[in-house]
């Protein structure tokens, strides 16, 4: 589901899914790992935890398809394991820090406004029930092709991505 803000023009995405065959909590291992997410994430660029003057953050550019410019986040998360009514669920929380002192790259966007809510699940099948809210504002003229790539294949290919780089976690655990 996808809602567009009017004034603004801009999407915020609602995910619901299902990865069939990962448990929630290595979807949230996964999730969590930065270093491991470069090794499966192609639109990575850099992604790393960094201490900006005292505050740890998260660095993260994405690479954008020619002509646009690459963007960043810098953005602060955190995550809980949640016991609610006997039901185990795992829940990662991120949003932008603009209070993070961190430069500007020069050509590259920073993304001021962003925001992600994820709650994982079991399926009671050996699967992960997925919720997903997220929304960024990249900044620039964003074309409308583009836009709609990313809610017609972006988002479903990030949960085909996240199940694939679930089901080779423990051989690249092992790597290490």
């Amino acid at each position: 589901m996808c809602l567009c803000f009017q004034e603004t023009k801009l999407y915020e995405y609602k995910v619901f899914g299902v990865l069939a065959i990962c448990s929630p909590e290595l979807c949230a291992d996964v999730y969590m790992d930065l270093a491991y997410r470069k090794h499966w994430d192609g639109y990575v660029k850099e992604l790393c935890e960094k201490n900006f003057e005292g505050q740890t953050a998260i660095y993260w550019e994405v690479k954008y398809p020619f002509p646009l410019s690459n963007r960043d986040y810098v953005y602060i998360r955190e995550r809980r394991d949640l016991d609610v009514d006997g039901r185990k669920i795992w829940v990662i929380l991120a949003r932008s820090s603009a209070e993070t002192a961190c430069a500007e790259k020069s050509g590259v966007l920073r993304v001021k406004d962003y925001k992600q809510s994820v709650a994982l699940e079991s399926d009671g099948a050996g699967g992960t029930k997925l919720f997903m809210n997220y929304f960024d504002n990249p900044g620039g003229m964003i074309p409308t092709w583009l836009v709609n790539w990313a809610a017609k294949n972006g988002v479903p290919g990030f949960l085909k991505d996240m199940q694939n780089a679930c089901s080779n976690y423990s051989c690249y655990c092992q790597k290490k």
